[in-house]
């Protein structure tokens, strides 16, 4: 048997790729800031508003798997290099635009870009590091603190941005990041190896178009209601699609998602596991940023000051300790860790009071939220992933990145109902606003609960748990 020898760019590359990873998040949360500006400039309406994000998140999340699936066929940084000229063609048109269609087009096309990065970029990682447990834990680290630091650096730049420059720089800017990035690819990462097959075009379709329907259902259902005629059509949609899909695995030659792949140890457990981290990491970062400007009266940019020990822990933590906490302890028991201590912070957060202090009613329970997300996301990657064969890394990639955005968009939409539920659509003064934060804050915990014992009970440990892909 040939011994495999290391890319001796490895780290060269995972700069690169860490690189990837902090502009596709930092698209997510940069325009958070920015959209009353928007909203001046092209005259979007308060509802309209919203798809400025629902375009993003839904080609994002329904074109997930197809790019994971792209990445093995056709080589991940073939797809990885067409993603970012996607992504940076549509940044630029996005900042140009002079109408709301354009700009939702620019958005739904940044979201298509994301949708080839992100499976692409971890399947890469994986090939580079697969070969070596503890690097493998080390480059997860970057990984996920590139995550972190793009999150927090939206919505720092975006009020910067916005503050001094104009909104459409919170577009703008990732134009010459995109073409850094394109310009380093052929220097640091090597041709991947194209697998045999081809693309199963009606699965694709299909799994697309009801993982579409089913987050368009889920953004819409603050503004239709639950019950109304339009979501119920749309999740009987998806539902439909997504039966269809499974049926069409089953019997094609070369399906998009071989049902096999669930075999693989872990894979299924930890999907369902990252799928609830999602859901209960999300609602909290989003309500904790309203409870600082709506409550506290923080500024927008006074918010995403707050906000920064959190991200500057999560760096911490992932890239000086995950890799040895796993080494040493196995990522079960990081992630049921990690969980619980996400459980806690939500547990302080709903009993956040009206007349709070930043020092000492946010700062501890964030930092403390931070220390969980930070031990539970690494291990929930590796779970969800290690037990791919090779040929299968960029499908289980997409598959656990499509889960995370899934979750995240279900958790915070049924957060978001159970936190006007009291009020509906009227205003709300203060202490009603902070009784609905405060009951979000409870079921997010409730969901990091879930997760931890869905974790205890569902994924094994052993050795078998630290096997990964060898690319």
């Amino acid at each position: 048997m040939q011994k495999f020898i290391p890319d001796p760019k490895r780290w060269a590359a995972l700069a690169l790729l860490c690189a990837a990873q902090f502009i596709v998040i930092l698209d997510t949360s940069i325009i958070g800031v920015a959209l009353p500006a928007i909203q001046a400039d092209l005259g979007f309406s308060a509802s309209g508003l919203s798809w400025i994000f629902n375009a993003y998140v839904i080609a994002f999340g329904g074109l997930l798997l197809l790019g994971g699936r792209l990445s093995d066929l056709f080589g991940a940084r073939r797809i990885f290099t067409t993603g970012f000229v996607i992504l940076t063609a549509a940044s630029l048109l996005a900042g140009l635009a002079t109408s709301q269609e354009i700009l939702l087009a620019g958005r739904a096309l940044q979201g298509i870009g994301a949708a080839l990065i992100a499976p692409s970029a971890l399947t890469i990682v994986m090939r580079l590091f697969g070969h070596n447990g503890a690097e493998l834990g080390k480059a997860f680290g970057f990984w996920g603190a590139a995550a972190a630091a793009g999150g927090s650096a939206g919505v720092f730049l975006g009020g910067v941005i916005t503050e001094w420059m104009a909104w459409q720089w919170t577009f703008l800017f990732n134009v010459p990041l995109g073409l850094i990035v394109l310009a380093a690819i052929p220097a640091v990462l090597r041709k991947s190896e194209r697998a045999r097959g081809k693309v199963d075009w009606f699965g694709a379709i299909t799994v697309t178009g009801a993982l579409v329907s089913l987050v368009y259902a889920i953004v819409t259902i603050e503004t239709a209601g639950l019950g109304s005629p339009l979501i119920l059509s749309l999740l009987g949609i998806s539902l439909a699609l997504f039966v269809i899909f499974l049926i069409a695995q089953r019997v094609r030659r070369e399906p998009l998602l071989p049902l096999g792949i669930f075999k693989a140890p872990n894979l299924a457990a930890g999907n369902l596991v990252m799928a609830l981290l999602g859901a209960a990491w999300i609602p909290l970062w989003f309500f904790l940023n309203l409870y600082l400007q709506q409550i506290l009266g923080l500024s927008a940019l006074a918010s995403g000051l707050a906000l920064l020990p959190m991200t500057v822990l999560i760096m911490i933590v992932m890239v000086g300790f995950s890799g040895k906490l796993i080494g040493r302890f196995g990522p079960k028991t990081n992630l049921i860790l990690g969980l619980l201590l996400m459980g806690a912070s939500l547990i302080l957060f709903a009993s956040l009071p009206l007349d709070g202090s930043f020092v000492v009613n946010v700062l501890p329970a964030s930092l403390l939220a931070a220390l969980g997300v930070a031990l539970a996301y690494i291990p929930a990657t590796m779970s969800g992933m290690a037990g791919a064969k090779p040929e299968e890394t960029g499908l289980a990639s997409g598959l656990i990145n499509t889960t995370y955005q899934i979750g995240s968009a279900i958790g915070l939409a049924v957060m978001v109902v159970i936190s006007t539920a009291g009020f509906g659509h009227g205003s709300a003064g203060a202490a009603e606003m902070l009784q609905g934060f405060q009951a979000a804050f409870q079921g997010a915990g409730v969901v990091a609960a879930i997760a931890a014992l869905a974790t205890l009970v569902l994924i094994r440990g052993g050795a078998a748990q630290r096997e990964v892909p060898v690319g």
